[in-house]
C-alpha cells in the first residue's frame, strides 16, 4: 500500500463545500479586493487579471484571464489581448525571480475537447518547469507533488510583482535664489 502524507489538505477536507453555479473567474473579479489573497488574485488590470491556479500542475502555476466573460480568444479586442500578454510576461519575470524555473509551458485550452476545465472563460496558463521536475509520481501514480503551500507561493509572487512596479521619483523644485 502506498501512503502520501498531506496534512495541509485537512483544512480543505473540513471546510464547507459550496457548489458554485457561476464562473470561477468572474466570481474572483466581483469579490472585494480585500479577498484577493484568499482568491489567489495577484494582479487586477483594466481588461485582464492574473491569479494562481488553485489546482496547480506545479508550484507557481499562474492563469491570466480577461475581465470579459468569453470562452473564445478570438472574440477579445486587441487591447485586452495585449494586456493579457503583458500580464503573462510580468508573471514570467516574477516566477523567474522567486522560483528560478528553467522553462515554462504557456498555453490556452479552448473547448472541452482541448482540455479546458473552464470552457466559458478563456484563460492562459503559465506553468513554470524545472529540469528533472517530471518524475515517476505523475507518470505512474497520477500524483503531483507540490512542495510549497499556495499562500506561500502567493506571498512570494506578490512581493516580486510589487517590486517591479515603477517607483515615482521625488521631484524637487528649485526656488529662485536658493542653492
Amino acid at each position: 500500500m502506498k501512503r502520501l502524507w498531506t496534512p495541509w489538505r485537512k483544512a480543505y477536507i473540513k471546510a464547507p463545500k459550496e457548489k458554485s453555479t457561476g464562473c470561477i473567474f468572474c466570481e474572483k473579479l466581483i469579490a472585494e479586493r480585500s479577498s484577493d489573497r484568499d482568491n489567489l488574485v495577484l494582479v487586477r488590470g483594466k481588461r485582464a487579471f492574473m491569479m494562481l491556479n488553485l489546482y496547480p500542475y506545479s508550484n507557481g502555476h499562474l492563469m491570466v484571464a480577461p475581465c470579459e466573460h468569453t470562452g473564445a480568444l478570438e472574440l477579445l479586442d486587441g487591447a485586452t489581448l495585449k494586456e493579457m500578454m503583458l500580464l503573462v510576461s510580468q508573471g514570467i519575470r516574477a516566477l523567474r525571480r522567486t522560483m528560478n524555473p528553467q522553462g515554462f509551458n504557456i498555453g490556452v485550452n479552448m473547448g472541452k475537447v482541448a482540455g479546458a476545465g473552464v470552457e466559458d472563460h478563456v484563460h492562459i496558463h503559465v506553468v513554470p518547469r524545472w529540469n528533472g521536475d517530471t518524475n515517476f509520481m505523475p507518470v505512474l501514480s497520477e500524483v503531483r507533488l507540490i512542495p510549497e503551500l499556495l499562500p506561500q507561493t502567493f506571498d512570494g509572487l506578490l512581493a516580486a510583482l510589487q517590486a517591479e512596479k515603477p517607483k515615482r521619483k521625488k521631484t524637487t523644485t528649485k526656488q529662485p535664489g536658493k542653492k
